[in-house]
């Protein structure tokens, strides 16, 4: 019984040892005294509480005090809590230093925080950075198209990141000086003569005000000749005017028709007039025959210049030749 009452209480201990160094972090405490970096345990044990890794704080704070960068401990935490990347800054901070780029923990801090990575700027910064922008349509004054491609060189402006527009500024504006140049060139030849007529149009623009970058170059990498615009437009516009002429001459042969259909209409109206008018001739002698205005012998007279009228109508239809009217 005695033995098993030790090897409980050895457990015991074992188990409380093992939640002593795994809650106080004592080798990371051991790892940053001998680099040099004189941090309290009770600190460390403070951040464990505050639900900060320490390994997090001191690995980053190790390797700026080894690189000679004076960087507060609490300032590190904050940086923490507040959601940024601690490794990445004092990598950058370090980067900087190295390269000559005044750069305070505050400045990297906020670029940090709004998002951008401070380390690849400061990369950006020492090592320019090559941007290729995406084919550009544009038409010069004789209406053929030209298609440029351009290869941007920019280098980080650390003191704009935060807030600064970032690439895509930068390719939309050099774009936009593309179309400028190409649209105010009097011929296509004029710039694929002299590309770097272009890349001067940019240059004087100055299209990195308000960006994170500051444009060194502007270089044109190819520059095609695509459709000719100016023939396209006019060949659409003359099938256009086709479309509209041939809509009014349909129209005014629309109006033909319906006007030749109101004259037949109105001959048809004429002539049934003319049949009334004839209907009343009879009644007309047969009044006058009753009334005493007209004798039989005047009728029979009549009868007679009828029948001789007739008579030579068909004389004169007999005596044409065939097929004349």
């Amino acid at each position: 019984m005695e033995g098993l009452g030790v090897l409980f209480l050895a457990f015991v201990v074992l188990i409380l040892i093992f939640l002593f160094f795994s809650f106080i972090p004592v080798g990371l405490w051991i790892s940053a005294w001998a680099a040099g970096v004189r941090v309290p345990l009770i600190t460390l044990v403070a951040m464990r509480l505050r639900r900060v890794p320490p390994a997090k704080i001191i690995y980053p704070l190790i390797k700026a005090t080894k690189a000679g960068l004076d960087v507060r401990l609490d300032r590190l935490e904050a940086h923490y809590l507040a959601g940024g990347n601690v490794d990445r800054v004092v990598d950058a901070l370090i980067a900087a230093d190295k390269a000559g780029i005044k750069l305070t923990f505050d400045r990297a801090a906020a670029i940090d925080l709004a998002g951008r990575d401070v380390l690849e700027a400061v990369r950006v910064s020492v090592n320019p950075k090559v941007i290729q922008t995406p084919m550009v349509a544009a038409v010069a004054k004789d209406g053929i198209q030209l298609l440029a491609t351009a290869r941007v060189t920019v280098r980080a402006n650390i003191d704009r990141l935060v807030g600064g527009a970032g690439e895509e500024t930068i390719i939309a504006r050099v774009g936009e000086g593309i179309v400028t140049t190409i649209g105010s060139a009097n011929s296509h030849k004029e710039v694929l003569e002299n590309p770097d007529r272009i890349s001067k149009t940019v240059l004087e623009k100055g299209l990195d005000a308000g960006t994170a970058f500051e444009i060194l170059s502007v270089d044109i990498a190819d520059v095609d000749v695509g459709k000719n615009i100016g023939a396209q437009l006019q060949i659409d516009q003359a099938e256009a005017d086709k479309k509209i002429a041939q809509a009014k001459a349909e129209e005014r042969r629309a109006m033909a028709v319906a006007a030749e259909q109101e004259n037949r209409a109105l001959v048809e109206a004429m002539r049934a007039k003319l049949v009334e008018a004839q209907a009343q001739v009879p009644l007309a002698l047969a009044e006058a025959l009753r009334t005493g205005r007209l004798g039989v012998m005047d009728y029979y007279r009549l009868k007679n210049i009828e029948a001789d009228t007739d008579m030579r109508e068909s004389i004169s239809r007999a005596a044409k030749p065939e097929g004349e009217e």
